[in-house]
């Protein structure tokens, strides 16, 4: 089916779901959603949902593979078969070895990996619904897991992507703008320096439409990089009441 067909963005510059260029697709986050996790984050953005669990740092395993000076970040990226209205093959294929790497590599430029020798640090991500832009999703989620296990690290990746559709530049691409649009440009980013941790582009785009996207881009992830923050406050707000309120009743 054509692009023009689809009619994905109109003369007025309104997208097929009724957003604007710039705008994002609604973002939630919860942190500490799993117990046995030392660190987890549950997100939803647009119709994606997304799981991520840490854990460690831990004895890395088998010992061979253990790095003397520094920790070892292994994230591992998977999509449940049901995640997809056809149903996926279970299991890693090309596409999850791919970003499960990308992610390893985004995430050990902001964890302080030399603090634990011979260790491993181990990020498992569960798309759980897809809908395009899964992989910033995932390296948001991930990082919102990892400050909640209490990893040192220098600060959280935002992650967000823009794209071309119907010859115009626009920030996050839904399932069929990312299907049948022009161009898809991931970014991770650490929104309180501006260091870019992972950064690709599928598609074609002249000098300018690129520098218009990572803006776009670099904007969305100080956005994101706020609600991370926030679904930690949340969780650790309400960690600090609930201990108040026990010492209370313990106190009477």
């Amino acid at each position: 089916m054509a692009e023009e067909e689809l009619k994905l963005i109109d003369e007025k510059g309104i997208r097929n779901d009724g957003r604007k260029f710039d705008e994002l697709r609604p973002i939630k986050i919860e942190a500490g959603v799993l117990k046995r996790a030392d660190g987890s984050a549950f997100l939803e953005w647009g119709e994606n949902k997304v799981m991520a669990a840490v854990y460690g740092p831990r004895e890395m395993h088998p010992r061979h593979a253990q790095d003397p000076s520094r920790a070892v970040v292994q994230a591992r990226y998977n999509m449940a078969a049901f995640s997809v209205p056809d149903r996926k093959r279970p299991g890693p294929d090309r596409r999850s070895v791919e970003i499960s790497k990308l992610m390893s590599e985004a995430l050990e430029e902001i964890i302080f990996v030399e603090h634990f020798p011979r260790a491993s640090i181990d990020i498992f991500v569960e798309v759980l619904e897809a809908s395009a832009g899964t992989r910033c999703a995932a390296l948001t989620a991930a990082s919102v897991a990892l400050a909640d296990a209490g990893i040192p690290m220098s600060d959280m990746i935002a992650s967000c992507a823009a794209g071309k559709i119907g010859g115009k530049v626009v920030l996050d691409l839904g399932k069929k703008e990312d299907n049948f649009g022009q161009a898809d440009v991931p970014m991770g980013m650490v929104p309180t320096t501006g260091k870019i941790t992972l950064l690709q582009m599928d598609g074609n785009l002249t000098m300018e439409e690129y520098k218009q996207a990572m803006e776009l881009a670099m904007d969305a992830c100080k956005e994101i990089y706020k609600i991370q923050r926030d679904a930690l406050k949340r969780r650790y707000s309400t960690s600090i009441s609930t201990f108040e309120e026990t010492n209370d009743m313990e106190e009477e």
